[in-house]
Formats: structure tokens, C-alpha cells, sequence
């Protein structure tokens, strides 16, 4: 392995969505990640386990953690680990009796970093959830969407990820950080509610000063700004507009042909702006998404063409970056962000769970 983690081990204990992302994500910097799966697959495994992404790079041991000696070896792999990951229930873990007070116990510098939706005490911690339940209790789910509709949902992008995972992970790594300078580890209670939150900080300040509007879609960042939206073309396909300062928004106006109207609006002018929308939106309905992609490319007008998953990895600008790589024939995501001295990488295939048991034994516990 590469990248700025090489040298750092982490367990993840199996579960699905935010825990093993933030686990891929520590794999892709170079942290050497064994993933401790169930002889059985869960109730969401499907298909060929080689396809399932969020298990890039890294290796997988099978442990039946009902069986007498399975709690025991979860322990001793935790006692050489840095950091463990895991996304159950609370009180799960400890009922198994592979909780933080037991690993802890084995391993006083270690970093358990627990990943769920609620938290892991509060009057829902025991109950079930997804990524759309958290962010509507969140605040964040209500402002996405347009006016005259229901709030939309996000992919699993905002909770799961955003707010969960990425969460995750900055707190693994500044408990590891404190734990390399005092020898003392803890526990990291990462709960999507509580990072999705805290996502919407900017607009809790928008609130507090009458700036953000209640309804949605009639506001700068939610669609309400005909300025900062999306615009249907001529062929089906969509532009995204985010001209927001001024001098990007004239650029706009210019190439769009509407710089010398008279009668349109000010930017500003919140009671002029369903003309300004109206006249945007008939100007893009006359050319298709490709020319218009032509006209503003390489231009500071802040507009650019609404790809497709599958189209997003052949745009140039992504392809120049190396943005997308192409592994064992599937287009996925590179490793990011990037480093000057340590990049990242995505390594191995995703394992068949158990494929690397006798690996980790003989390296991390020193097995024969």
C-alpha cells in the first residue's frame, strides 16, 4: 500500500453503507484494512462480492462471532490494531462481547470508532433508520427540492456519507492523533444526525439573520435564485447555472445574448426574478445541451452540463485529472484528496470474505 496512512491498521467489524465507506476511504490513503465478515452473508449482500466497491483495497477474515472463540479473535486482532470500525446497533457490540471497554482493555491506544444514524444514547438510539430519516430530522432533507414540490432526496450522499463516513473518519484520525502523542485511546460516537447537522452550519447562520426564507426553493442555494439553478435544453438534457457574483453573472447574461434587454431584471430583485427565470429558461430551451456546453466552456459564466453518472468519467477535465480509474473493468471513483509526497491509491480487488484469512493471521497476530 501506499499513501499518507501506510503503516496505520484497521479492523472494521462488517456492516453496510457509511461504516465500510469510511473504512474504503482510509484503505484508499494507504491504511491497511481487514474487514472481519460473518460466515454468512447479510440480509443486503447481492451479487458477486468482487463488484462491491466500498471493500476496495482491502482484506477480509471470517470470524462467527457466536462461537465461543470468535469474540476472542476479533480481540486479538483489535490488541495490534490502531484504529477499529463499526456500524451496529449500540449495545450490539458489547453483547458480542467485542465492545470498546473489551478492546480497550486489550488495547489502550486504540481508536474505536463507532458508526450509526441516531448516536449511541438519545430516544431513538435503538431504533431503526436510513439515510433519508436522518437528514429529515436533521433540517437538511426540508430545503432540498423545488417550490412546488415535495423535498427530494439526495442519493445517500448527505447522511450516509457526508454526514456519516466523512465524520467517521476525520474523528478516527484525530483520536489517533491524540492517542500516537498520549498513549491513551477513545471512542468515537459518530452519528449521521450529529454530522449532518453540523453540515448545515452555514445555513443556521442564514437563519439567525432573517436570511434563508422557511420555504423551500425560494432561496440563493436552493433553486429559487434563477441564477443558481438548472435549466432544461432543447434535446432533454440540463445546464446547472451558479453565477452568483456579479461579475459571473454578467458573463452570463452576455453569452446567453440577454446583456443588452432593457427590461430584465435586476439580479437581486427577488420580486423580479420569475421573469428572469422565465426569460433563462426560454433562452436555454433553443439550443441542445451540447451546444450550449460549447458556448460556455472555458468561460467564467459558472454553467456547466448535468452529466450522468456514466458520462461524468469521460468529461475531459475529469479525465486530464485522472478523476475516474478504470479497475478489473469497472469505471469507479480514484482515491481522494490528493497528496504532494504520499498519494493515495486504490488497491486490491474487493475480497471474498475470508480470502486473506491466513494472511492476516501470520501479519498482524504472527500465525504460521
Amino acid at each position: 500500500m501506499t499513501g499518507p496512512l501506510t503503516g496505520v491498521r484497521v479492523l472494521e467489524l462488517a456492516g453496510i453503507g457509511p461504516g465500510p465507506f469510511a473504512a474504503m476511504l482510509l484503505a484508499d490513503l494507504g491504511a491497511d484494512v481487514v474487514r472481519v465478515d460473518r460466515p454468512e452473508p447479510g440480509p443486503l449482500a447481492a451479487g458477486d462480492p468482487r463488484t462491491d466497491l466500498l471493500n476496495r483495497g482491502k482484506r477480509s477474515i471470517v470470524v462467527d462471532l457466536k462461537d465461543p472463540a470468535g469474540p476472542g479473535r476479533v480481540l486479538d486482532l483489535a490488541a495490534k490494531a490502531d484504529i477499529v470500525v463499526e456500524g451496529w446497533r449500540p449495545g450490539v457490540a458489547e453483547r458480542l462481547g467485542v465492545g470498546p471497554d473489551a478492546a480497550l482493555n486489550r488495547n489502550p491506544a486504540l481508536v474505536y470508532g463507532r458508526m450509526t444514524g441516531w448516536g449511541q444514547d438519545g430516544p431513538l438510539a435503538q431504533t431503526a433508520g436510513h439515510d433519508v430519516d436522518y437528514i429529515a430530522l436533521a433540517g437538511a432533507l426540508h430545503p432540498i427540492g423545488a417550490a412546488a414540490g415535495p423535498p427530494q432526496i439526495p442519493l445517500n450522499l448527505v447522511g450516509d456519507f457526508g454526514g456519516g463516513s466523512l465524520y467517521l473518519v476525520v474523528g478516527c484520525l484525530a483520536a489517533l492523533h491524540v492517542a500516537r502523542t498520549t498513549g491513551v485511546g477513545q471512542v468515537v460516537d459518530a452519528a449521521i444526525v450529529d454530522g449532518t447537522a453540523h453540515l448545515t452550519t452555514m445555513f443556521a447562520g442564514f437563519l439567525a439573520t432573517g436570511a434563508w426564507r422557511p420555504q423551500r426553493g425560494r432561496n440563493l442555494l436552493d433553486g429559487g435564485a434563477p441564477f443558481y439553478a438548472v435549466y432544461a435544453t432543447a434535446d432533454g438534457g440540463h445546464m446547472a447555472v451558479g453565477a452568483l457574483e456579479p461579475q459571473f453573472y454578467a458573463e452570463l447574461l452576455r453569452l446567453l445574448g440577454l446583456d443588452a434587454d432593457p427590461d430584465l431584471p435586476a439580479q437581486h430583485d427577488v420580486k423580479g426574478w420569475p421573469v428572469l427565470r422565465e426569460r433563462l429558461t426560454a433562452v436555454f430551451a433553443t439550443r441542445t445541451r451540447a451546444e450550449w456546453t460549447a458556448v460556455f466552456d472555458g468561460t467564467d459564466a459558472c454553467v456547466s452540463p448535468v452529466l450522468s453518472l456514466a458520462e461524468a468519467a469521460g468529461h475531459p477535465h475529469l479525465v486530464a485529472r485522472g478523476t475516474f480509474e478504470v479497475h478489473n473493468g469497472i469505471v469507479q471513483p480514484a482515491a481522494a484528496p490528493r497528496f504532494s509526497q504520499t498519494p493515495g491509491a486504490i488497491g486490491g480487488l474487493p475480497p471474498v470474505p475470508g480470502q486473506h484469512t491466513d494472511d492476516v493471521l501470520k501479519d498482524w497476530l504472527g500465525g504460521p
